[in-house]
């Protein structure tokens, strides 16, 4: 964000032009960034936010969009902050819907994926056009340092928004008060370490990310060690357990593989899990890593108090796991290609 010209004069003034999409501040060299990144094996996302000036936005789409088929951009963040215009038109009308699905349709055109913020609810649209990667619509993590959500809000939105397809949630955070970043900011993350964990399982996106700074992952590198093996997309689904509002579980087996991954997460009261592996092929054995609240764990208490245990895991295995307020469990299931990798563990 803020790398093309007009940012010192967008927010809250509601003009019909502010940016074209092509034109980089002075300091922010595209080719040599894209060339710094590339060197390191990282593919760069391209930033559009449109200051809710759509018009503006589709006058100037195409050249946009060349512009980062010239500078080797195959992904766009797309933003609509602020009061749509033309004047009377909203977010969920008509007319915006119309404007999504031609943005979604031209991005194609130039085989570039569309992450779309502020923009319509998930409606099934990715099925029939796949470049739509996911959309944010719905108060993602950001809302956390806004006051925070709802301790059970995560419990809902699978069978709410995400029911349409895939949402750009951004979990991952280890450190959940704000006012060790920005000290005039008391909110919290209301969840635990362990179910921001769980969030990569039961928040379906095939675009992730690691949320938090460097600085706060590296404090806790044994529970950042799930984000790094967790998969983005999936071949298989299970719902093993579930009351919105209350608690959700997902098993999801990782594309081209055997190996699962599992997520929980719990509202206000907490839940209990008594899981079976049944999912899992027979005759196999696979090594569990469990992510799990500590007995002492709390959102709003002691939210960092996580544990991490192994063992070894059949179809046949059964585990029990709490979930505390706010909180969750996460479990990696990964099959054994190598008897050494189950030495000295024990079986679940």
């Amino acid at each position: 964000e803020g790398w093309n010209e007009g940012w010192e004069d967008w927010f809250g003034n509601s003009k019909d032009y502010v940016f074209d999409f092509v034109t980089p501040y002075p300091d922010f060299d595209v080719k040599e960034i894209h060339r710094y990144a590339a060197s390191k094996g990282i593919k760069m996302m391209m930033h559009h936010e449109t200051s809710a000036s759509v018009r503006n936005y589709e006058r100037h789409m195409d050249k946009a969009y060349q512009f980062m088929v010239d500078n080797g951009y195959n992904s766009v963040k797309s933003g609509y902050v602020g009061n749509i215009i033309p004047r009377g038109e909203h977010h969920y009308g008509q007319w915006m819907n119309n404007h999504y699905l031609y943005a979604v349709t031209k991005a194609a055109d130039y085989k570039i994926m569309v992450n779309a913020h502020e923009a319509t609810r998930p409606t099934g649209i990715c099925r029939t056009y796949p470049n739509l990667i996911g959309n944010e619509s719905a108060r993602g993590t950001e809302y956390e340092s806004f006051g925070g959500n709802k301790v059970y809000h995560t419990t809902i939105l699978p069978f709410t928004r995400l029911v349409g397809g895939p949402m750009d949630y951004t979990p991952g955070i280890f450190e959940t008060h704000c006012n060790k970043m920005n000290p005039a900011n008391n909110s919290q993350v209301r969840s635990t370490i362990a179910r921001q964990l769980a969030l990569y399982v039961t928040m379906y996106s095939p675009l992730q990310m690691a949320a938090d700074i460097p600085e706060n992952y590296e404090r806790f590198m044994d529970a950042f060690q799930f984000i790094k093996d967790v998969a983005l997309d999936w071949d298989e689904t299970k719902y093993l357990e579930a009351e919105p509002g209350e608690y959700i579980t997902i098993a999801r087996k990782a594309k081209g593989t055997d190996d699962w991954y599992v997520g929980c997460t719990a509202g206000e009261n907490g839940h209990t899990s008594k899981l079976t592996f049944d999912f899992l092929t027979p005759d196999k054995q696979y090594v569990a890593t469990v992510y799990a609240d500590a007995k002492d764990a709390d959102w709003e208490k002691n939210p960092q108090a996580y544990t991490i245990k192994k063992g070894i895991l059949t179809n046949k295995s059964k585990l029990n796991l709490r979930a505390v307020n706010g909180g969750g469990y996460a479990i990696s299931i990964k099959e054994v290609k190598d008897k050494s990798e189950v030495k000295g563990l024990k079986k679940y």
